[in-house]
């Protein structure tokens, strides 16, 4: 039988196979190794979440309290393990099937042409074709070419001889010389470990973004004082956004017939203000951030985890983005804060209620003016406009006075939006008066609810839905803590500023402390 043979491909072609596996085996190296890293990580939240034909296969898994660990395990080791030897050029061909098997695996369990509970797809807007799939099909094309397409450790494990075409051509004996031999050896010792600086350089970023420090960090880290004021509530950017991490959907209540999720998208971080103290440049570079198409995909994330309410401003920038939104498709709800003039308190409110806004409340510095004027009157017309329009109305305020004012003079709010916050955080001075009002504050932007113990004992005797928000302390303290606090002290609903890659964890978080058997809340949930 004739051998076959094998055509050498161009250099060029070959040090671009060699790139394909590398960049390809650095992702599914990582995506073993982080995997290895969080003891909290499980596949049952991506399986539970399985819709198609094979939907039942995949969620009988995650129920399966003996199947599941060993279904995370395999998880764990194929990825970490076809990884490290595409990416290295070891037994590539058999890692790389290994490989389409199990990325065909995920894209089997979410196919990104069905809807889940929580949207379209995983990661993007996709149909059909995600980057599950296209893995597979770079995958199935690595494991068709022989290694001696591509560089790598593999090169240098003794194989089977193969006939390189054109036919070799019969020169006569005497012309022969024999080859460097030595020479032939290094070069291609060179070229097999082609691959081992990117290995180097994998462990290298991967060291440098989860816990390794250089020794000018490791000084500065040690100078700062131990609640790190500028880092103690900040999200560290280690993972990209990934939906397959999120827990479970966040769970919604109720307001005025509407529901709405219990985490409401906030609007100081699309609208620029950032409250961040002495750091004058932040509101400026938030808003470099957040470009329109950041605000979209912001909204679409935050339907994918289940926070299907946004409470941005009432202003033509940020409706005109609502209604291209819902152009689009999104179904994300506005609960809209309101600036109401003492002249013309309609019309504000009509531009909300006239552009989709399925609740509005005054909006707090409007709330506080007003009650520090007594002008209870004027909140109570606003509020029946509002209502007359249809639609819910609500009171917010930084102050508990506002609040406070509002039920004594019965101005007939649905529901209270009330800032709640510890005071365990690095900017709150014991030793400083409390005597400004928040509105009067911004030039110290340190506080947003002076008197958080008083605060938490009106609000509790109050038998109507709370929104809680600068909960955070405008990122001073962090999640987990903050959403203990404010839902255990009695809040209905959190209204959270975040960016899109805080907004899957900060879900977890919610869930986490919300399912805590520890989670103790004596006021009952009001919405």
């Amino acid at each position: 039988m004739k051998k076959k043979e094998h055509q050498a491909p161009p250099v060029r072609v070959k040090y671009l196979i060699t790139l394909l596996n590398i960049v390809i085996g650095w992702h599914l190296f990582y995506e073993g190794i982080i995997k290895i890293i969080d003891p909290t990580w499980s596949s049952a939240g991506y399986l539970e979440n399985s819709k198609g034909f094979l939907s039942g296969f995949f969620q009988s898994i995650a129920e399966s309290s003996q199947i599941l660990p060993w279904v995370d395990f395999l998880n764990i080791a194929g990825l970490t393990v076809i990884g490290f030897l595409i990416l290295t050029g070891i037994f590539t061909r058999r890692a790389a099937i290994a490989g389409a098997v199990l990325v065909g695996l995920y894209y089997l369990a979410q196919p990104p042409w069905v809807a889940t509970d929580i949207g379209y797809a995983t990661e993007g807007h996709y149909l059909i074709v995600d980057k599950n799939l296209v893995e597979v099909v770079a995958l199935l094309v690595i494991a068709s070419l022989p290694k001696t397409w591509y560089y790598g450790l593999g090169q240098l494990i003794p194989g089977k001889p193969i006939h390189i075409s054109p036919k070799p051509v019969k020169v006569p004996k005497e012309a022969n010389h024999e080859p460097d031999r030595k020479a032939m050896d290094r070069r291609q010792l060179i070229k097999g470990l082609i691959t081992l600086p990117f290995v180097g350089g994998f462990f290298f970023a991967f060291a440098k973004n989860h816990g390794w420090q250089s020794f000018e960090e490791t000084n500065l880290a040690g100078r700062l004082d131990s609640t790190n004021a500028t880092t103690g509530a900040t999200v560290k950017v280690s993972d990209p956004v990934d939906l397959s991490k999120l827990k479970k959907p966040v769970t919604k209540g109720n307001i005025g017939g509407h529901e709405i999720s219990r985490m409401i998208c906030g609007g100081n971080l699309i609208s620029g203000f950032a409250h961040s103290r002495d750091l004058i440049y932040v509101s400026n570079w938030l808003k470099q951030y957040f470009t329109d198409k950041k605000i979209l995909d912001t909204f679409w994330l935050c339907e994918q985890v289940g926070i299907n309410t946004t409470a941005v401003r009432t202003a033509p920038p940020e409706i005109n983005l609502l209604n291209q939104y819902w152009k689009q498709g999104g179904t994300m709800k506005w609960v809209a804060p309101v600036y109401p003039e003492e002249k013309n308190y309609k019309a504000n409110i009509d531009m909300a209620i006239d552009n989709g806004a399925i609740a509005a409340t005054i909006m707090g510095n409007v709330g506080d003016k007003w009650a520090r004027e007594g002008k209870f009157e004027l909140m109570t017309k606003t509020l029946d406009y509002i209502k007359s329009r249809g639609v819910p109305a609500g009171v917010t305020g930084h102050e508990l006075a506002t609040i406070k004012g509002a039920e004594e003079h019965n101005v007939g709010a649905d529901f209270y939006m009330k800032t709640i916050h510890s005071r365990d955080y690095w900017s709150w001075k014991p030793e400083q008066e409390k005597d400004k009002w928040i509105i009067d504050n911004y030039s110290i932007d340190n506080y947003w609810d002076r008197t958080p113990d008083e605060t938490i004992r009106f609000m509790n005797s109050i038998n109507k839905p709370w929104i809680g928000y600068k909960i955070l302390a405008a990122g001073a303290i962090p999640p987990k803590e903050a959403f203990r606090y404010a839902f255990e002290n009695g809040i209905d609903f959190a209204c959270i500023g975040m960016f899109d890659f805080q907004i899957v964890e900060d879900a977890n978080i919610f869930t986490e402390v919300l399912e805590d058997p520890k989670f103790n809340r004596k006021r009952p949930w009001m919405a």
